[in-house]
């Protein structure tokens, strides 16, 4: 039976809005359908444009590796990519599906449609752990209602890291934009894909193909941008239940597991079997955690914060660390979740006094959760410490995490008040973030702000982004309250958090954590000075 060019283009707007194929010289060769109202521009326009001019360059490398990653007669999406803004500067989104159809010159035939542009994960990004999980989870209430399968894929890139390290900056910028790209055009919707540790993976995928295939691919586009050996493995689980609680609990095995242990390990063979494990493990976790709490059973190591008005050495930022786990995220998330929390932050708070005993030049800032802060008892024992501790007056800084919500803000306020009135200092940790919101500035009394690392990624680029910072950071100066800006890690981050006039910055630029607060500083033209601050937090964080 033969079909005519109507009737198959019929077919084909039935799924879509708009048709383009893409040739082999990168360009734009044949446009048909709503083209004004998916992309804002006539098919006359688009016919001829460069594809890297039709897509937003957040998301060119997730669609150029989902093309390399087509073989003739192969398929690939729906993915959720931003377009690159019109004359008209309204910002737009669609749902890409690609084929490479046989005898077409190398051509990719598209099927757009439009889409929100809020739906697409943030510019150029993977999405962090706790947003993973949300998406996961509503995948899978949606998956069993609309009779989709999906797998959860879980990869080692070994080698990684040490092709990162032996990289330039712009170099390794370039791996990074490439491997999230490659993980996002894998992952399903382009979306549902996060980073579990510096070499581990984590991505929601549709089943009925071999993981060998897919390891194929990222090994074809991540080792295209580092003449380093990168080899990837992995692991597969089937997505099956009801999204509850429980889904929750089994997700998180498996993705901890992965994280702690890597690929080799005795993989669930579904959630349920993942569900009676965690069960099992949790029991004995807890039992340890508490023990590694009651003994200070931790290390804590250091990483330094730059003063952007002196160039020198402000203080260290301490990251907690268990045994010989390099993420603590989740000994962190099980001492929140098992209450055990307030207990890690009161040994923190001790070992911290210690530091500040054989170290009378430093000042250290120690973290607290939102949880802890709400307890009498801690502010009760903070105070006792620090009265046993009289040369530490003066010289200790308290920083608030947003990892939970305060649900009493003026409980919260009196508690960071007793704390002020025995000389210590307030900072909010990760605004921008989780819980945290502007009305935490209007009813604590805080002394530093440290800006959420996603924001200050974008800074450079402009946008929204970029406004957002600017009048935060004037809204705290006319507040009193000096910021700080993490995750700035080149030259061109630091020279748009001054231009900002942020306070402070903290990145992979200045250095990574260290076992000792000891900090030489980067070879620039003026000589950094130094004036002895040392913060120590149970980060979640590098």
């Amino acid at each position: 039976m033969s079909l005519g060019a109507s009737r198959l283009l019929g077919f084909a707007f039935a799924n879509a809005d708009l048709l383009v194929e893409v040739g082999t010289d990168g360009r734009i060769a044949l446009a048909i359908g709503a083209s004004e109202i998916v992309s804002g521009a006539a098919e006359g326009e688009l016919k001829g444009k460069a594809w890297s001019d039709f897509v937003s360059p957040d998301d060119l490398p997730m669609l150029d590796a989902l093309f390399d990653g087509l073989e003739d007669g192969t398929r690939a999406g729906p993915v959720i990519a931003r377009l690159a803004k019109p004359k008209d500067g309204k910002e737009r989104a669609v749902s890409l599906a690609a084929l490479r159809l046989p005898g077409n010159g190398g051509a990719v035939s598209c099927v757009l449609s439009a889409a929100a542009a809020e739906s697409a994960p943030k510019a150029g990004e993977l999405h962090d752990r706790e947003a993973f999980e949300e998406m996961a989870l509503q995948l899978l209430k949606t998956a069993k209602s609309g009779g989709t399968e999906l797998e959860l894929a879980m990869l080692d890139m070994a080698g990684l890291e040490a092709a990162r390290q032996k990289a330039s900056p712009a170099d390794r910028a370039a791996l990074d934009r490439r491997l999230t790209g490659a993980l996002r055009a894998e992952a399903y919707g382009g979306a549902a894909a996060t980073a579990l540790g510096d070499e581990r993976f984590a991505l929601v995928r549709a089943r009925g193909e071999a993981m060998g295939a897919l390891v194929q691919r990222v090994t074809k586009l991540v080792q295209a941008a580092t003449p380093q050996p990168i080899k990837p493995t992995a692991e597969a689980i089937p997505l099956q239940g009801d999204g509850d609680r429980q889904a929750v609990r089994a997700l998180r095995y498996c993705l901890d597991s992965f994280l702690r242990e890597g690929p080799g390990a005795a993989t669930p063979t579904n959630l349920s079997e993942a569900l009676s494990l965690s069960l099992e493990r949790t029991l004995d976790e807890v039992g340890a955690l508490g023990q590694a709490i009651r003994n200070k059973e931790f290390k804590l190591v250091f990483q330094p914060v730059i003063s952007l008005g002196t160039g020198g050495l402000h203080h260290y930022e301490t990251l907690v660390r268990f045994g010989d786990q390099g993420s603590p995220f989740p000994m962190i998330r099980m001492a929140e979740e098992m209450d055990l929390i307030e207990a890690l932050d009161v040994a923190i708070l001790e070992r911290s006094l210690e530091v500040l005993s054989k170290r009378p030049g430093l000042k250290l800032a120690v973290n607290v959760s939102g949880r802890t802060i709400a307890s009498s008892d801690f502010i009760e024992r903070a105070c006792e410490l620090i009265h046993g501790h009289p040369k530490a007056r003066g010289r200790l800084m308290f920083e608030l995490t947003e990892s939970s919500a305060l649900d009493d803000l003026k409980l919260a306020d009196r508690h960071l008040t007793a704390l002020r009135n025995e000389g210590c200092e307030i900072c909010l940790d990760d605004f921008g973030a989780g819980a945290a919101s502007l009305a935490y500035l209007q009813q604590l009394k805080l002394d530093v702000l440290k800006i959420d690392g996603r924001y200050i990624r974008d800074l450079q680029q402009g946008g929204r982004e970029a406004t957002f910072v600017k009048h935060l950071v004037s809204m705290c100066k006319e507040l009193g309250i000096r910021t700080l800006a993490e995750m700035v890690e080149t030259d061109e981050a630091e020279a748009a958090v001054r231009d900002a006039g942020v306070d402070f910055a903290q990145g992979w630029l200045y250095g990574r954590a260290t076992d000792e607060p000891v900090w030489s500083p980067p070879r620039r033209e003026e000589p950094a000075s130094q004036d002895g601050q040392v913060a120590l937090r149970p980060s979640m964080r590098r």
